[in-house]
């Protein structure tokens, strides 16, 4: 299961999908659901995105 997680293709998935699904919660779901539903998708998105910067940057050069 980790490689499959820590695939590029996945955790471009993970970080625009929960990204997505933080911006609208809070307007689709009332209270604070909608509310504590944004901060843990926020949460899954901010993960996976810094596992994409941290696997960029440790990336040999092309060339």
């Amino acid at each position: 299961m980790q490689p499959l997680l820590s695939s590029r293709p996945v955790l471009w998935f993970l970080f625009l999908f929960n990204l997505v699904v933080a911006a609208v919660a809070p307007f689709a779901v009332d209270g604070t659901q909608g509310v504590l539903t944004a901060v843990g998708m926020g949460a899954v998105s901010a993960g996976a995105g810094v596992s994409l910067l941290r696997r960029g940057s440790t990336r040999a050069p092309r060339g």
